[in-house]
């Protein structure tokens, strides 16, 4: 097995046609033929089922494609990053984050990266918790910035800013901060959350501080993003937890209170694998003590 053949393979699976796909390849019909047989007793696997009309991929197939392409993005990648050491060139990073991460920490972050390591590429993608775990753990992400993150146990993390939360409400609703008491006072009311297999840590805590308060919280409404949660409140579809850097830059006409005396934080955490740590080792010493100024 070699890479021009994961090349030939995945076009072929794209095309489901041998002659199409043998005509883009710049070779002959019977050559890709042989490759995919050589291919499919190496593996000891029918990767493709034809007949004189039709080629479909088997279910051992579409596994053997999708973990192929995963891999051709990674060669790919290492090639690029072999290329940027030769020229001594900082290179890429791809960082995910939440969205709570963008609205405080990660710019003064990333200004720090470019000013220490200058001429590093950063590739930015707004992710959930459990995408990030994911993706650092398949190396589709260098760097992973969430709000309260379950760490599994193969990657490690840091705590780099922690905020207080606070809860949203429509603008006409009837609690202040001039007569608010405790969180008790919303137990009758209806709740935003994000989804659970999203980030279940994350939500397990804002549960918590329902809970804490005498009472489960009425989820109405299922949304990971912050902004349409906004709209949902403004629109007085229900009332929801943030960190309160989520409110940073927007203007929606929606009350905020500042809950200060609960037990539950948001917990800014960056995330990384282990072994990248060899990639960029600049870079993860200079991440290892940042500090929130």
């Amino acid at each position: 097995m070699n890479i021009q053949q994961l090349k030939n393979v995945v076009v072929l699976s794209e095309k489901l046609n041998f002659t199409r796909t043998a005509e883009e390849l710049n070779i002959v019909q019977p050559a890709l033929s042989r490759q995919i047989k050589q291919l499919e007793e190496e593996i000891g696997a029918v990767l493709f089922k034809r007949d004189k009309r039709n080629v479909q991929l088997t279910p051992a197939g579409y596994y053997f494609i999708k973990e192929s392409k995963k891999l051709l993005i990674q060669l790919e990648r290492i090639s690029k990053q072999t290329l940027h050491i030769h020229n001594g060139e900082a290179g890429e990073i791809r960082i995910g984050f939440t969205h709570s991460i963008m609205q405080t920490i990660l710019p003064e972050i990333l200004k720090t990266i470019n000013h220490k390591i200058p001429g590093i590429k950063a590739v930015l993608k707004e992710m959930n918790n459990r995408d990030q775990y994911v993706a650092l753990q398949q190396n589709e992400l260098d760097i992973g910035f969430a709000t309260n993150p379950m760490v599994p146990f193969n990657l490690k993390s840091k705590v780099l800013h922690i905020d207080n939360f606070v809860v949203l409400l429509p603008d006409y609703h009837p609690v202040n901060e001039n007569n608010y008491k405790d969180f008790s006072v919303f137990a009758k009311e209806e709740f935003i959350f994000p989804t659970v297999s999203d980030g279940p840590n994350y939500v397990h805590i804002l549960e918590s501080i329902c809970v804490d308060a005498g009472f489960t919280p009425k989820i109405i409404h299922e949304t990971d993003s912050a902004s349409t949660s906004f709209r949902l409140i403004e629109a007085g579809l229900g009332i929801s937890i943030e960190p309160i850097s989520s409110l940073h830059g927007h203007e929606f006409p929606i009350r905020s209170i500042e809950l200060k005396s609960i037990k539950q934080k948001a917990k800014l955490t960056m995330l990384w694998n282990p072994e990248k740590e060899s990639e960029y080792p600049e870079l993860f010493n200079l991440l290892k003590t940042w500090k929130v100024d």
